[in-house]
């Protein structure tokens, strides 16, 4: 359990940030661009929650938001090599049956959905356009990560799962449009 008497501590003020391992990087690093980068993810899944707080996937969010808390702990806790993604008691990561369950409650939402005859517009229902948002931060914390990984060992189940979100998040937007009756469809060149 985590306990926090105090918000403050004064160990940043020099620019760099504490890892769970004790260790300390700037915070301008690729690993805590991509820490930030779910935490702002995480955000923005926070306010299309409120939307639905009494609809049937507002459980869904709230699990979500756990797991990308297990995210961050996973990105901030480095690894010596690619075979040291294991969780244990002491070192929590992210697992295959998260990314399990993202693909299961994809697959359940897309059942209700007619395939697309073409892109879509972020927007529609207020519900869809705060799950578009959230979506494109989960996109951009992918990017993060997949630039993380590029310099340090980044745990292949992590990667699965934030590409996954994106995906989840969308078939979730295209439900809160009337499913997809609704989506606002992008019409190519309708404005030149």
């Amino acid at each position: 359990m985590v306990k926090l008497n105090k918000i403050y501590t004064r160990t940043g003020d020099d620019g760099t940030t504490g890892l769970v391992d004790g260790s300390r990087l700037p915070k301008h690093d690729a690993r805590m661009a991509a820490i930030g980068a779910v935490d702002e993810a995480n955000s923005a899944l926070g306010l299309a929650a409120v939307v639905l707080a009494n609809g049937e996937y507002a459980e869904p969010l709230y699990r979500i938001q756990n797991d990308l808390f297990d995210l961050g702990a996973d990105l901030a806790t480095p690894a010596e090599d690619e075979d040291d993604f294991s969780p244990s008691e002491m070192v929590l990561r992210v697992v295959e049956a998260q990314v399990l369950w993202l693909e299961q409650a994809i697959d359940a939402a897309n059942t209700r959905l007619e395939p697309l005859t073409s892109f879509v517009l972020p927007g529609g229902t207020e519900a869809a356009a705060r799950l578009h948002v959230a979506r494109a931060a989960v996109r951009h914390a992918e990017r993060a990560m997949t630039a993380m990984a590029s310099h340090v060992p980044t745990n292949p189940q992590a990667l699965a799962y934030i590409n996954r979100l994106s995906d989840y998040l969308f078939v979730l937007a295209r439900v809160a449009n009337d499913e997809g009756r609704g989506d606002v469809k992008w019409i190519p060149g309708a404005n030149r």
